[in-house]
């Protein structure tokens, strides 16, 4: 093998030669899993959202057709996986969002997202870990630091879920810059 590269819910493996049949294949891929990487558990992490910070939120549940409060209780019903990381350091795709949260991306994305602003598009929700361009409809904060790229603090890695909480501004205030 040459190379692996992950993508959304593949692995692209390139070699130098064929593998033979997909049962070698399949065969070689068993082989290189450590029983630890097989049984792996999935680390859990629970986020603090302070939904009423949230830039579009009401505009996205009116253009959804939905209250407010609607939206906010689809958002946390369930927990999502980090499907991968990218965009910028930390920045953590998480799935699959209820398909009554289904919204494009702003047709003109903003120029600067504040750090924790926590946002929604497609099928996806994210939290953005540090001040970035992006054109995703903006649904609330969190508090929480989760990027700190000199001290090479990324808590928050593919395979992960999370799952989401809310919390009012006073408390967002209270937890405001702490870790994850």
């Amino acid at each position: 093998m040459i190379e692996a590269v992950a993508s959304y819910e593949t692995v692209g493996l390139y070699f130098s030669e064929p593998p033979g049949s997909l049962a070698d294949l399949d065969e070689w891929v068993r082989l290189q899993c450590s029983p630890e990487i097989r049984n792996h558990p999935v680390r859990k992490h629970r986020l603090p959202v302070c939904y009423e910070l949230g830039e579009d939120l009401e505009s996205s549940a009116e253009r959804l057709g939905l209250s407010v409060e609607d939206l906010i209780g689809l958002h946390m019903k369930c927990a999502y996986r980090c499907y991968a990381v990218g965009f910028s350091p930390g920045f953590a795709y998480l799935g699959y969002l209820d398909a009554r949260l289904d919204l494009p991306r702003l047709s003109s994305p903003r120029k600067r997202v504040e750090p924790g602003s926590v946002g929604i598009t497609g099928r996806q929700t994210a939290v953005y870990p540090s001040a970035t361009p992006g054109g995703w409809n903006l649904i609330g904060r969190c508090p929480l630091q989760l990027v700190e790229a000199s001290e090479e603090y990324f808590p928050i890695e593919a395979g992960d879920e999370v799952e989401f909480y809310r919390i009012d501004d006073t408390e967002f205030e209270r937890l405001k810059g702490g870790r994850l």
